[in-house]
């Protein structure tokens, strides 16, 4: 089979690796697609993220892929070889008191596709053949596979809803429309928020939230005041959804937000000053929210139901051997949305 694998900052090599077989309680899927994640980005284009994550051996990337069954391991009986199954990327042991609390995505031992934290690193999901275990795939059928590979940002996102408590008849504040923020947008309205507003620097960003039922989209970088009416009287907004890991987005839904509203803190920019006075005087909450577990399998379903329709977020795709411009275009943000990769 052949791997996408990094060896070093933009040094991005299409590789031979031998064919996996699956053992007993898994799956081989032959991937078929791989949407390109902002981690996938910042090891491409600077061989880390941040100054603690840095690529000390070759690595495959990727971990947002979708494929069809090509052989099953002793033991599993609930998939048929061809089945189109999305994959998800989280690998929790399930043995430690994290795991056994519920929490598995802050397992102790955590296996992530694509992940240069560890050392060795966990190889990614970037290749056309991946053994899984079972419980980490999910059917897919009646999506395509570049819908089915949306399952994992689409579960970043329910479960950052899932952490903002009820949002039926709440008015809520995204800041970032990537990806994840016009994810969080789907889920937020999914989840009964009666209205959306939206933030970013580029107006790409904002026409596609806009076009996905964003009731007001704002470019902060040409219209820095435009949000000060929701800060009167206390503030009008009952939930922020920090997507873009800027502190001047945090400090902005910090002034809209009412007295006991909430603030979830989705996007990763490194560490940043919080307005604790403010967020004391308003006693606000403030909720991190990092990765999933049972919401990969939730978003699979709210695609396949039509709830969530992922579709009008795909911006393109390429083969595998043109990973490089792909990874160029996805870093776009006047052009791009989610690219996906083809290994089929």
């Amino acid at each position: 089979m052949k791997a996408l694998v990094l060896h070093a900052a933009r040094d991005l090599r299409v590789e031979d690796r031998p064919d996996p077989q699956p053992g007993p309680g898994q799956v081989l899927a032959a991937i078929a697609k791989g949407g390109i994640c902002g981690s996938d980005l910042h090891y491409f284009q600077h061989g880390g993220i941040g100054s603690m994550i840095r690529l000390r051996e070759p690595m495959i990337l990727g971990h947002e892929v979708s494929g069809h069954v090509a052989a099953l391991g002793a033991g599993v009986d609930r998939f048929s070889v061809g089945d189109l199954v999305a994959v998800s990327p989280s690998r929790p042991c399930g043995a430690c008191t994290y795991c056994q609390q519920g929490q598995q995505q802050h397992c102790l031992n955590m296996r992530f596709y694509g992940s240069a934290m560890p050392m060795p690193h966990i190889q990614g999901a970037f290749r056309q053949l991946l053994v899984a275990d079972a419980a980490q795939c999910v059917p897919a059928h009646g999506l395509s596979p570049a819908q089915a590979a949306m399952a994992e940002p689409l579960a970043v996102c329910l479960h950052a809803v899932n952490q903002a408590g009820a949002l039926m008849g709440k008015t809520v504040l995204i800041t970032g429309c990537g990806p994840i923020g016009c994810l969080t947008l789907l889920a937020a309205r999914n989840a009964g928020a009666a209205r959306i507003i939206v933030t970013d620097l580029t107006d790409f960003t904002l026409s596609t939230a806009r076009g996905l039922g964003a009731d007001l989209a704002v470019n902060v970088g040409t219209h820095p005041d435009a949000l000060t009416p929701l800060s009167e009287g206390k503030g009008k907004v009952d939930v922020h959804f920090e997507c873009s890991g800027a502190a001047q987005a945090l400090a902005t839904g910090v002034a809209v937000l009412r007295p006991g509203g909430v603030l979830v803190q989705l996007g990763l920019g490194g560490d940043a000053t919080v307005p604790l006075q403010a967020m004391t005087v308003k006693e606000l909450t403030l909720r991190g929210s990092f990765r999933f577990h049972r919401e990969f399998a939730s978003a699979v379903q709210a695609m396949q139901s039509g709830r969530i329709d992922v579709s009008p977020l795909l911006s393109g795709s390429y083969p595998m051997e043109d990973a490089a411009a792909a990874l160029d275009h996805a870093a776009d943000r006047n052009r791009a949305m989610k690219i996906s990769l083809d290994f089929a």
